[in-house]
This record gives C-alpha cells, sequence and structure tokens, in this order.
C-alpha cells in the first residue's frame, strides 16, 4: 500500500500522501506556520489534560470498592475509551500539519484507524451503558446483579468490534482504486465509507437518547407511586441521580461530536458548496475537548468520585514531596495525623 508497491490498472497504490491531498483539494502547507503551531501546542495540552484526568477516573474505580459495580466497570471503560483517545490525538499531533506529507500511506492509515478506534469504543461503550440502565432502572434497582465476568466480556466485545471497525478502511474500504470518489477531509477514505460511518454512529445516539428518554420518563412516573418511607426515597434520589450523570455524560457526546459526525456525512455525500475544510478543525477540537469532560462532570455529580481524586491526588503529592528529602518520617506523621 506505500510507494514502493506495484500500481494495478485503475489503482494508485504507488502515489504518496500528498498526491492523494493534492487530488482532494485539500492542500498541505510543506512549512510551519503560526497557525500550524497553535493548532499543535494547543492540541498536545488538551491531549496531556485528557490522558491524566481519565488515568484518574480509573484509578479512582480500582480503588474504591463502592465503585465495584457493572456500572462503574462500564464507566471506566468509557475512561478507557477516553484515555486512548487521547492517545490517539497525541499520536495525530505528531503527523499533522507539514509531518502529513512526510507521512507513507501505512502511517496515514494507522493514525486515522487509532481515531476511528476510540470513537467507536466509546460509541458502543455509550450502548452498552444504556442497555444496563434500562435493565436496572426498570427494575427500580441502584446496580445491575450482571456477574463480573460478564461485564468483562462484554467489555472485551466493545474493544474487539472497535478495533476492527477501526482497520476497516485499511482493509479495502478506501479510493486508492477509485480517486474519483476520495473524501476531501480524509483524501485516503471513500466518500461511501464517510456515510456508513457517519449515519451509522448518528442512528446509535438517536437510540441512545431514545432509551434514556424513556428511562427517565419512567423513573418520574414510578418515582411518585413510591411510598414516603426513608429508605424507598433515598434510593429513589440515588437512583435519579446516578441517572442525571450519565445522561449528562451521553448529552455532553452527543453534542461534541454530532457536529463532526454532520460534517463527515456531508463530506461523504459529496457537497461541494459546505466548505468542510473550513470547519475541520473547529469540529476535531470539540470532539478532542469532549474526552476530558466526563471527569469533570464526576467531580460534581458524584461525592465519592470526587472524595476519592482527592484522595489519590494527595497520595501523589505527598509521595513526590516525600521524593525530595527524607521523607519516610513525615509521612508516617501526616499518616498518623
Amino acid at each position: 500500500m506505500d510507494t514502493d508497491t506495484e500500481d494495478t490498472v485503475g489503482c494508485y497504490f504507488n502515489k504518496s500522501v500528498k498526491f492523494f491531498y493534492e487530488k482532494s483539494g485539500k492542500n498541505i502547507s510543506a512549512y510551519w506556520r503560526n497557525r500550524d503551531y497553535v493548532i499543535v501546542s494547543l492540541g498536545m495540552t488538551v491531549c496531556f489534560i485528557v490522558i491524566f484526568s481519565n488515568l484518574l477516573v480509573i484509578g479512582a474505580i480500582l480503588k474504591n470498592r463502592r465503585f465495584h459495580f457493572p456500572i462503574y466497570y462500564l464507566l471506566g471503560n468509557l475512561a478507557l475509551a477516553d484515555l486512548f483517545s487521547g492517545v490517539s490525538y497525541l499520536h495525530m499531533m505528531f503527523h499533522t500539519g507539514p509531518w502529513t506529507i512526510k507521512l507513507s500511506k501505512y502511517q496515514w492509515f494507522v493514525r486515522q484507524s487509532l481515531i476511528d478506534t476510540s470513537l467507536t469504543a466509546s460509541v458502543l461503550n455509550l450502548l452498552a451503558v444504556a442497555v444496563e440502565r434500562h435493565q436496572t432502572i426498570f427494575s427500580m434497582q441502584l446496580h445491575s446483579k450482571m456477574s463480573t465476568q460478564r461485564v468483562f466480556a462484554i467489555i472485551l466485545f466493545i474493544w474487539l468490534v472497535a478495533i476492527i471497525m477501526g482497520l476497516v478502511p485499511t482493509m479495502g474500504w478506501h479510493c486508492l482504486c477509485d480517486l474519483d470518489h476520495c473524501s476531501t477531509m480524509a483524501p485516503l477514505y471513500s466518500r461511501s465509507y464517510l456515510v456508513f460511518w457517519a449515519v451509522l454512529n448518528l442512528v446509535t445516539f438517536s437510540i441512545m437518547v431514545a432509551v434514556y428518554t424513556r428511562i427517565f420518563v419512567y423513573v418520574r412516573k414510578r418515582s411518585k407511586q413510591m411510598s414516603q418511607h426513608t429508605s424507598q426515597m433515598r434510593l429513589r434520589e440515588t437512583v435519579f441521580n446516578l441517572m442525571k450523570t450519565v445522561s449528562m455524560i451521553l448529552g455532553c457526546f452527543v453534542l461534541c461530536w454530532t457536529p463532526g459526525l454532520v460534517l463527515l456525512l456531508l463530506d461523504g455525500l459529496g457537497c461541494d458548496e459546505c466548505n468542510v475544510l473550513k470547519y475541520e478543525k473547529y469540529c476535531l477540537v470539540l470532539a478532542e475537548c469532549n474526552s476530558f469532560v466526563n471527569p469533570i462532570i464526576y467531580c460534581f455529580r458524584d461525592k465519592e468520585m470526587k472524595k476519592t481524586f482527592k484522595e489519590i491526588l494527595c497520595f501523589l503529592c505527598n509521595r513526590g514531596h516525600n521524593n525530595k528529602g527524607n521523607s519516610g518520617v513525615h509521612f508516617n506523621t501526616m499518616e498518623n495525623e
């Protein structure tokens, strides 16, 4: 698939990435401009925030036994998908701008596949959370009775499907043999693949929104029928608060990713008047920012999660402080206090 591969009739396996970019009208600057430096600097900063914040979420779920339930394992896997997204975007920052011209087609496909895999993992994970909440809430329980083995089987399945979906263009759904149908935003991808990708995700978003709407209607109706007994009131409040947290996560995901998917759909449909390249960077930044929104939501919505965050951060700060000097006695003193 690279320039040392022999071309076949109607195919362009022996052409460089630059050739496809020029054909699609997405010109790449051969030198670094101020705009490129700003984009890469901001992008890398956001990536490091995304990686750190989601490591914090994963650490909190592993540390606190109160989070050892199916819903939190799935939310932890969502944090893992966001972490993978941060790593993917960081990889992209080192392979963008003028660097793009130097990429082989294989490297270009790897760059795009990482992003596609992270998005698929996030979408499938949110869908799994929606199904889990639907089954649990309709029995007015706080946590699912699903076994840990089954949850991890679901998580494994999510990542397997995500990796396969990320590899689909590399395995053949590209435009190397169909130059007239190359995408503008992703010049080596086929427009038909972009339409499939965007429609599939937008339909999934719609299904999840419908599921959560049905859950909320049911919870409100059921809560009015529940007695005023203290234990039932407390259960209702806890269930409703967890539902709000999960719904906010879904809402932010849909808001951050929908503009980019709509743009991909317009590009896939060949809308020349839409000027998709003008809005591409903004949609990419918005999608990237979604990956560090969830830890912020946890901080404001989940007191136990916020408390665990503080414990981890305090431990890291104390450990860093102790490593600078004779920390053994000081740490023990602080622990005793």
